[in-house]
């Protein structure tokens, strides 16, 4: 297919821009002012389809050249910025109709990258390896051999982002370039020379699509980053830890790869959870430590640290109880001990009290005051957890004093007058068993006194003084025959109505009851002694 060739290099020209200007209008249409990502690539490597427009003539023979419709072209560009790098550019046109070229070109490059699209612009300079115009035609037959030329491309095109492989890749919706050639093939021979020999200024457009590969980044990635936490951030030796790390900024192509280390304790995992064993650990504080990489170049690793503290074992407490804790001798107290530690150590419990007898191991124990002194018992709890340590605590118990004895009165015997009618106050043999025993007693309990109380039958002549004689002649019974001492015996009068004297003991700090009974004055009354009457026998 042969193409009419522009008439003025300025038409060429023209072309171009308007194409570079379509391709910006498009793309201010299509797309956002935002750039392509936050990071445009480093390098573009482009392959693809060529077609080359050609519109010149070999010269001075005015021979067309014919445009090529199969070609190929490759480039690779390195930016130095996000809009200006520098390009390598090869265009292969071997196989026209009468003609082939060769392009290789390198220069400027500027792009601006735009939400998925990129729109670039392209100068370059270099060498051409031009052939023909040729012809086999019988008796017009000529040739033009290879030979080196000047090369010069301007011109742009668009890319537009495949939302495949994390933008790895674009497709090179066009790119439009103006090429020029100048070449010489030697002295000019007209025909029907086989070589003819000339110059050659070839102007065309080169038109071109295909797919662009982007490698690297004009900004280097964001640095990775770690974090790490541990939890629980302060334990007992023995409770477990566990340690978090949070990475930021790795790259999802890599596989990242986890390590840690700790101050003490034995630290296991290896992503970003790890456990810290503490058991052989005492206390203080120990620093965690954790390692991320995905590559050896700086900013594909980082470290993060954490630190935990270790407590020491805190002992028990412990408190102590009495139920009751006021007890009459003899009686039990049940003795209740609360200890608590505060990591939840096993416990164990101990007892001891200063009196009295104390039994148990548990929570719980049972004090026996069997044979101690009424008075106040302390009581001693203790417990003691697995590691040792030990708690106090101590309580009270009571003994009450038994109620002091109020010493009483008791009755002894008593003793009749109803037998002698002719001494009606006079103690006789009969009595003496009575008086017997009550000097028994009083001899047994050398601080107790006796009261002796006198009566008489109301039928009975001075009543009042018989009685008291009867009284008064008991005592010097007990005084005179048992050697009692006189001090210790008391005598009354009292109100029975019957002829009797009646005996009451009366223990130290007793008190008689002196109701119905009036002291006897014993200055007023003889005592009458116990000799028998004799009898006299008529001769």
């Amino acid at each position: 297919m042969v193409y009419r060739p522009f008439r003025s290099f300025g038409r060429f020209v023209l072309a171009a821009c308007a194409v570079s200007l379509g391709v910006a209008s498009l793309s201010a249409q299509t797309a956002p002012s935002t750039p392509m990502g936050p990071n445009p690539s480093r390098v573009d490597i482009f392959a693809g389809y060529s077609y080359f427009g050609a519109h010149g003539q070999l010269k001075p023979a005015n021979i067309a050249y014919d445009s090529v419709d199969v070609g190929a072209t490759a480039s690779g560009a390195y930016y130095f910025s996000k809009y200006v790098g520098f390009e390598a550019n090869i265009v292969a046109h071997p196989d026209g109709n009468n003609d082939g070229l060769y392009t290789f070109s390198a220069g400027p490059i500027f792009r601006a990258p735009m939400q998925n699209f990129t729109v670039f612009a392209h100068g370059l300079v270099g060498g051409a390896r031009i052939v023909g115009p040729n012809s086999d035609v019988v008796g017009q037959a000529y040739h033009e051999p290879w030979t080196w030329g000047t090369a010069l491309t301007a011109g742009g095109g668009m890319d537009y982002d495949l939302p495949f492989f994390n933008n790895r890749f674009s497709l090179r919706l066009f790119q439009a370039d103006y090429r020029y050639v100048h070449a010489s093939f030697g002295p000019y021979n007209p025909p029907p020379t086989a070589i003819l020999g000339g110059r050659t200024n070839l102007n065309g457009v080169d038109l071109s699509t295909g797919i662009v590969t982007h490698f690297g980044h004009i900004i280097p990635p964001p640095p990775v980053t770690y974090s790490c936490a541990v939890a629980p951030a302060s334990v007992y030796p023995g409770d477990p830890i566990t340690v978090t790390g949070t990475p930021a900024n790795l790259d999802p192509k890599k596989t990242a790869t986890y390590n840690w280390t700790s101050t003490g304790g034995t630290i296991s995992g290896t992503s970003t959870t790890a456990n810290v064993d503490t058991k052989s650990l005492s206390a203080g504080t120990y620093t965690v430590k954790g390692h991320v990489t995905e590559g050896n170049k700086p900013g594909q690793m980082a470290d993060c640290s954490a630190d935990f503290t270790v407590k020491a074992f805190e002992p028990p407490t412990l408190s102590c109880s009495a139920n009751p804790s006021t007890i009459n001798p003899g009686d039990s107290a049940t003795i209740t001990a609360n200890g608590v530690s505060p990591q939840n150590r096993p416990l164990t419990y101990s007892y001891s009290a200063t009196a009295g007898s104390i039994s148990g191991t548990s929570n719980s124990a049972t004090l026996s005051t069997a044979g101690a002194a009424p008075g106040t018992i302390t009581v001693t709890c203790n417990v003691v957890d697995d590691k040792g340590q030990t708690a106090t605590s101590m309580t009270t118990v009571t003994i009450l004093a038994p109620a002091p004895v109020v010493p009483k009165t008791s009755s002894l015997c008593s003793i009749s007058f109803d037998r002698d009618h002719r001494r009606p106050a006079r103690v006789d043999n009969e009595a003496k068993a009575c008086l017997d025993d009550i000097a028994l007693n009083l001899q047994r309990t050398t601080d107790s006194k006796v009261a002796v109380v006198g009566n008489a039958a109301a039928s009975e002549k001075h009543a009042d003084k018989l009685a008291a004689e009867r009284a008064v002649n008991t005592k010097d019974y007990l005084v005179t025959e048992k050697g009692i001492d006189g001090s210790r015996v008391t005598v009354y009068t009292g109100t029975a109505g019957d002829k009797s004297v009646t005996t009451t003991l009366i223990p130290a700090g007793a008190t008689l009851d002196s109701t119905g009974v009036t002291v006897v004055d014993e200055s007023a009354v003889k005592a009458v002694p116990r000799t028998p009457v004799r009898k006299h026998h008529k001769k």
